[in-house]
């Protein structure tokens, strides 16, 4: 166990005499030696600090199993009540008293059964519904080009700040360049690109 004994301050003396060595190497070359030297710090520490932790934890867990829990009582206490609090015991079904854990559980299973069973309602059908149907113009003017202007609208009257996709071009950008960009934006709407 001596081998064991005071792990975080030889941890901490490591990583001491591994910034010296850092240190060190800022200011000059190191050697073979020396980066094998820091290469071992560094692994002794890393081993360690998992040392540590285990027995860490081992001792955390001794503790536990020896003292237990403080406030085991309380929390039972606490857990006994609601468990009681939330019990049921009877229930009045249609103006009759049901008793009994079995007679509870059977009124309980058939209300829930019929409150979620499907019931053969008559629902309202749409096919006897008249829709307003388009006209070939108005269908066509749903897939006619835009104009200029009408980009030139939308794109001003959305804040600068905003992008309209990951590309992290912002609006403001393409206010900017508007006279340099109008014509590829209005071309990407026959390409797709819009």
């Amino acid at each position: 166990m001596s081998h064991t004994h005071n792990l975080p301050a030889k941890i901490a003396l490591l990583k001491v005499r591994q910034v010296t060595l850092y240190c060190k190497g800022e200011e000059e070359e190191l050697s073979e030696d020396k980066y094998g030297e820091l290469h071992g710090f560094m692994s002794d520490i890393h081993s360690l600090s998992r040392l540590n932790t285990s027995i860490c934890w081992q001792q955390s867990s001794l503790n536990w199993l020896r003292d237990g829990d403080a406030n085991s009582k309380y929390f039972l206490s606490v857990l006994a009540s609601r468990r009681r609090r939330n019990s049921l015991c009877s229930i009045v079904v249609d103006g009759v008293l049901v008793e009994g854990v079995q007679p509870v559980r059977n009124v309980v299973c058939s209300h829930f059964a019929n409150h979620f069973r499907a019931q053969r309602a008559a629902r309202p059908g749409i096919g006897h519904l008249q829709f307003r149907q388009l006209s070939c113009m108005e269908g066509g003017s749903l897939i006619k080009p835009f104009f200029v202007n009408e980009f030139k609208a939308v794109v001003w009257d959305c804040d600068s700040f905003k992008s309209p996709g990951p590309d992290a071009i912002n609006l403001g950008f393409i206010k900017d360049f508007w006279v340099e960009m109008k014509d590829d934006i209005v071309s990407g709407q026959h390409s797709g690109g819009i």
